[in-house]
């Protein structure tokens, strides 16, 4: 409630009592709230573009390599272990890998690309924990399953 600073002056010149000043409240005109969405749930509603030809815009795995992610493997370098291509899918972008040591199978998707710097037999070297599949200089975010 907002109250007049300046009393009126009555016919007399006399300024009214107290009781007689009149207050004026403010209407809120109020549109559609707005609602505060988390980070979190943008990050999920935002689409990545590599679906359409263009560069990834997310960081999910597979999809674009996060500077974080590219320091944090090459911060430790004893988990990266060493593979060999098998086979490679472009339509889907499916890079299934065989581990030297182990000779285990491990199948990786990328969206942006990965698939198009292997082929069959090419050395490659995987990070297990941090998702980076290193091919040469070049490195991916991938996503394993």
């Amino acid at each position: 409630m907002f109250r007049r600073v300046s009393p009126e002056v009555t016919a007399g010149g006399v300024p009214p009592s107290l009781a007689s000043i009149r207050t004026y409240s403010k209407e809120t005109s109020v549109s559609t709230p707005h609602r505060h969405l988390p980070p979190l749930q943008v990050r999920e509603r935002a689409a990545c573009m590599c679906v359409h030809g263009v560069s990834c815009s997310s960081f999910a795995p597979g999809h674009a390599l996060h500077l974080i992610q590219a320091r944090l493997s090459a911060a430790t370098p004893a988990e990266w272990v060493d593979a060999i291509v098998e086979q490679t899918d472009a339509e889907n972008g499916v890079v299934v890998l065989r581990t030297v040591i182990a000779a285990e199978r491990i199948e990786v998707w990328n969206g942006s690309g990965a698939v198009h710097e292997v082929s069959a037999g090419t050395p490659v070297a995987l990070h297990g924990r941090y998702n980076v599949l290193a091919v040469g200089p070049l490195r991916f975010n991938v996503l394993q399953g």
